[in-house]
């Protein structure tokens, strides 16, 4: 609970006040119980000028996730490490909450578009991940929002897991980036629109490759996950053997790292028509932070 103390005003204020005042005014400002949201469009064939928007209606919160594009801005870090960049959780008042979903756009006739209007519960100190998918055309993949409430614990190790945004299966190797590809996928037919379970591995750089299902050629070159930092490394501007924090990724036991496979663009749609959204693609996001050092 945070207190803030507001001291009486001499002079013209004082005066004011009266007799009657009391010598101080205390203010509680209680601490707000919040969680993390995140918001990823996987929406191959729909979006305003500027993407889609997610917002929370039922008070104000300086946490909307507004004009996110179709894959969420994919870029690649550090040589290899392609990550979406407007995937962020943003703090979010616990409880049971409205939001919507509106399509981003310069014309209002566009931009008051609906494309989800409901309510959830949010838990407090949770994070949780809304992902939209599927075609807002219908057809074999309807489009859907999904739910996640990332509480998953790898302990001592990385726990790695697979969303398959595609319209088909598809085979998923990790594997030790300094290793070959294994013949035995570590997610066999991951079905089209599915979140799989995760799996636990030691840290280490660690890279995915992607084949259909029951295998075939990669639809597209091996991806390096997210690295990050193990806690109170030099690479992170740390002493080494200091209790710095850590950087979510596959180099910091206690992380959740989750490759996403994107589906191609639907040609003729409102989503990016380039070439770069002509194929499948994949990003990594952290899901989980590592826990920081005892009495830290």
């Amino acid at each position: 609970m945070r207190r803030t103390i507001l001291l009486p005003v001499a002079g013209l204020a004082a005066a004011v006040l009266g007799a009657c005042s009391s010598p101080e005014q205390v203010q509680d400002n209680p601490d707000v119980p919040t969680a993390g949201v995140r918001f990823i469009n996987a929406v191959p064939d729909t979006g305003g000028s500027n993407g889609i928007d997610f917002r929370w209606v039922d008070k104000v919160e300086n946490n909307a996730h507004y004009a996110i594009s179709f894959r969420n801005n994919i870029a690649t870090t550090g040589g290899a490490q392609p990550s979406p960049l407007q995937v962020e959780y943003k703090a979010t008042q616990a409880g049971s909450r409205h939001f919507k979903v509106f399509l981003d756009d310069t014309l209002t006739s566009v931009a008051q578009v609906a494309l989800k209007d409901s309510t959830v519960t949010i838990e407090a100190n949770h994070r949780y991940t809304f992902l939209l998918w599927g075609n807002a055309r219908g057809g074999a993949t309807p489009m859907k929002l999904t739910m996640i409430d990332e509480t998953y614990d790898p302990g001592t190790q990385v726990g790695l897991r697979v969303i398959n945004a595609t319209g088909a299966a598809i085979d998923v190797r990790q594997y030790v980036a300094t290793t070959t590809v294994p013949t035995a996928a570590s997610w066999p037919s991951v079905p089209a629109m599915t979140v799989s379970s995760y799996v636990n591995v030691a840290p280490a750089r660690i890279n995915f490759n992607i084949q259909p299902a029951g295998g075939g050629t990669a639809l597209f070159a091996d991806a390096l996950a997210l690295i990050g930092q193990a806690q109170g490394t030099s690479a992170n501007g740390c002493t080494v053997g200091t209790d710095c924090d850590a950087i979510p990724g596959t180099l910091a036991a206690g992380s959740n790292v989750t490759a996403i496979v994107f589906p191609r663009s639907v040609a003729g749609s409102k989503a990016p028509q380039s070439s770069t959204f002509a194929v499948p693609a994949i990003a990594f996001v952290w899901d989980k932070r590592p826990p920081r050092a005892p009495g830290t």
